[in-house]
C-alpha cells in the first residue's frame, strides 16, 4: 500500500484507532454507514494535530491517516467477499 509511505511513523498508530472508532460508529443504528468516513475525517485530523502540532502538514497527515483507515477497511471487505 503506497499511501503508507507518506504517513509519518507517529501517525501510524492512528490508523487502527480510527478503524476501531469506525467499527463503534458502525454499530450505532442512527448513523448510516455512508457517513462513517466523514465522521472519521475530523477525528483523524485532530489526532494528527495532537501528535504533530498545529500545522498544515499535520492536517494533511490526518487526511492520509483517515484515508488509509477507510481504504484498509474497504479493501479487507472486498478481498474477503465471496
Amino acid at each position: 500500500m503506497e499511501i503508507l509511505n507518506y504517513i509519518t511513523k507517529n501517525g501510524l498508530i492512528l490508523i487502527p484507532a480510527l478503524f476501531v472508532i469506525g467499527e463503534i460508529v458502525k454499530g450505532i443504528e442512527a448513523i448510516d454507514n455512508k457517513w462513517i468516513p466523514l465522521i472519521l475525517l475530523p477525528l483523524g485530523i485532530l489526532g494528527a494535530v495532537l501528535l504533530g502540532g498545529f500545522s498544515a502538514d499535520a492536517a494533511v497527515q490526518g487526511v492520509l491517516i483517515t484515508g488509509a483507515a477507510v481504504y484498509g477497511d474497504q479493501l479487507g471487505k472486498q478481498i474477503f467477499k465471496i
